[in-house]
């Protein structure tokens, strides 16, 4: 959910951000590119990492780093800039699904991976809807340089609590009884 909202933030200030780099919104749109495309070198190298440290200190990695590449997306003094951020942001945020689908799922019970799956599917679409509402309230306000550096802290917080809860590490599973 938080990728989506993030992503649909500049998706929703395409014209904006491109008046103040002083182009057009298709050169804009090579940022929406660049996030896209990198998403699965990350997942790969995130993946790499939840197998090797962990899943959660992986999962609070990308979610840290995309968070603060997107933070970092609102001080951005150039096009070239904003686009590397959204280069190193897409590979951040590639490491949030994978990792994130397979640490809930070594998490909950077999039982309830059907719901879960559910609620895992629905962040994204929630993510879109969550950002068109900030954006509907807070855009004319604050600007998209404004979003970019507001959203990212609310999920440093987050993480920064995560990472104080005692770790419960998922041993192997008895099969189901039918």
């Amino acid at each position: 959910m938080l990728d989506a909202f993030d992503f649909f933030l500049v998706v929703f200030v395409l014209k904006r951000i491109a008046g103040d780099f002083g182009t057009d919104v298709k050169s804009i749109t090579y940022a929406i590119f660049l996030t896209l495309a990198m998403r699965p070198v990350g997942a790969f190298l995130f993946g790499r990492m939840a197998d090797h440290f962990g899943r959660r200190p992986a999962l609070m990695a990308s979610v840290l780093l995309y968070s603060g590449m997107e933070f970092a997306s609102a001080f951005a003094p150039s096009l070239r800039v904003f686009l590397v951020l959204r280069a190193l942001y897409g590979i951040a945020m590639g490491g949030e699904w994978g990792v994130g689908a397979s640490l809930a799922f070594e998490s909950v019970p077999i039982r309830s991976r059907g719901l879960v799956s559910g609620l895992l599917q629905a962040g994204y679409p929630c993510g879109y809807l969550l950002a068109s509402v900030v954006f509907g309230l807070l855009f004319e306000h604050i600007g998209w340089r404004g979003m970019s550096w507001w959203a990212p802290r609310r999920r440093c917080w987050c993480c920064t609590s995560a990472a104080r809860c005692p770790s419960r590490r998922p041993g192997p599973r008895p099969a189901p009884h039918r």
